[in-house]
């Protein structure tokens, strides 16, 4: 028979679902995927429930509900200063990942190359190669994560249309700073490239960082189309909210790529995210408070099992390396031993790769879980340690 699509008929199956399944079928506690134990605040489930009983539960407009677009652009003017019209310059989408897959399909022709910092989430590279486009790597070295400029010069070229940056970054927790910022716009510049943000997890952002939208520098505005989501905004991943804002230049043609994945998101869950957007600030800060607290239980609990636990500055997710435990095998076999002998799953950095020379001495943790279960989980990883040290 005649073979299927390249791209995806090559994928195996993820490394979430295979450690999400090695964690059910050894009753692990599953620190591996990324969404929270909780069901998210109460008054934005009541104002959904509230939509979906009242209706209309009928196709929305493609672009979005009003309220929802105005609530995006309000949010961005509120927390970035940036003027956005809402009629032309923000879509919503059912969820960022097809936020994601609307704007790399719109930008990208074959031949075209997409530049992309390593580790990186995983739905980046099969969207890119199945638009005829080539990733072009960028690997960020562990424990700082710090930009390379030489090697992100040497990487852009005539061939270059977009830079993919994601800050606050999965899987790393990297917050980037506003000078790494202006030098991947400056090179941008010069090269007439575009950038797609991924700023999925731009409120969750720890002390003594802080998030700055690549749209917001110099000659930025409109070259770059910004992903938010409401699922991490709000604890809500199942809901699948996603938006996109951008120039009206770029966004008639991200409009149109979306019009024929999903057409449209469901209203009721609009609508409550509208109303989430204009939540006072407390709520913004506490949310980021409250994961930081958690990073600090976890980062304390891996530290006192005897990791050594790198750096993370936002997002969902800290990562450690094994070797200190004196596990000498690759990431992915040092996940599977926790998941089987500690009962705590984790994922392997190196799943974050597309290179060959990925680091495998590092695991990365979700935090965003209830304190008894980070605290657990720390135990039962502290007591495998002592049990392979004797």
């Amino acid at each position: 028979m005649r073979p299927l699509n390249s791209v995806f008929s090559g994928l195996g199956t993820t490394i979430f679902t295979v450690m999400s399944a090695l964690a059910v079928e050894h009753g692990a506690i599953n620190l591996g995927q990324g969404f929270p134990d909780d069901e998210g605040p109460d008054d934005v489930r009541a104002a959904a429930a509230k939509a979906i009983l009242e209706g209309p539960n009928q196709y929305p407009p493609m672009m979005g509900l009003p309220a929802l677009r105005q609530a995006v652009a309000a949010a961005n003017k509120r927390f970035y200063g940036l003027d956005i019209d809402w009629q032309k310059e923000v879509m919503v989408t059912s969820g960022a990942t097809e936020a994601l897959h609307d704007c790399l399909t719109a930008l990208l022709n074959p031949g075209d190359e997409a530049i992309v910092f390593e580790p990186a989430y995983d739905s980046y590279r099969p969207v890119i190669e199945a638009a005829g486009a080539k990733l072009v790597a960028i690997p960020l070295e562990p424990p700082h994560w710090s930009l390379p400029m030489e090697k992100l010069e040497a990487a852009f070229s005539d061939r270059t249309k977009l830079v993919l940056v994601n800050t606050p970054m999965n899987p790393i927790g990297k917050v980037f700073t506003r000078d790494e910022l202006a030098a991947i716009a400056a090179l941008m510049e010069r090269h007439d490239a575009y950038a797609i943000c991924d700023e999925v997890y731009e409120h969750l952002v720890f002390s003594g960082h802080a998030h700055v939208p690549l749209m917001t520098l110099p000659g930025m505005r409109e070259r770059c189309l910004r992903i938010g989501s409401a699922g991490k905004t709000f604890s809500l991943t199942g809901w699948k909210i996603g938006y996109v804002t951008g120039p009206a230049h770029l966004m008639e043609t991200v409009a149109k790529t979306h019009q024929f994945v999903t057409f449209t998101t469901a209203p009721g869950l609009q609508s409550a995210v509208a109303y989430g957007l204009a939540k006072d600030d407390d709520y913004f800060a506490s949310l980021a408070s409250s994961l930081e607290a958690k990073r600090d239980l976890l980062a304390k609990g891996l530290a006192d099992a005897g990791f050594d636990v790198l750096p993370a500055d936002g997002t969902y997710f800290i990562s450690a390396d094994f070797r200190p435990l004196g596990f000498n095998g690759t990431d992915e076999e040092f996940c599977r031993e926790i998941t089987v002998k500690a009962k705590v799953a984790a994922i392997p950095l190196s799943a974050f790769y597309s290179s060959p020379d990925a680091p495998r001495h590092l695991a990365r943790f979700c935090l965003c879980k209830q304190d008894a279960i980070l605290t657990e989980a720390s135990a039962r990883l502290k007591a495998y340690a002592k049990g392979s040290a004797a």
